[in-house]
């Protein structure tokens, strides 16, 4: 992920800061508490495309 890129993208719900997982190949948004998907490098920043965080990953 191009950490350019990742500086311009936002949660579409929370309008916050998203991160990358590398080794998940997901966009995360800690206050949404959702995980967006990444497919062969494009970010699906579709909330019914993303899946809900669990605490665990949360306290990560």
């Amino acid at each position: 992920m191009d950490p350019k890129l990742l500086e311009l993208l936002v949660c579409p719900v929370t309008k916050g800061p998203l991160t990358y997982n590398r080794e998940a190949q997901e966009l995360v948004s800690r206050s949404a508490r959702l995980a967006y998907p990444v497919r062969d490098g494009i970010p699906v920043l579709l909330e019914n495309e993303a899946r809900t965080l669990t605490d665990e990953e949360l306290e990560q």
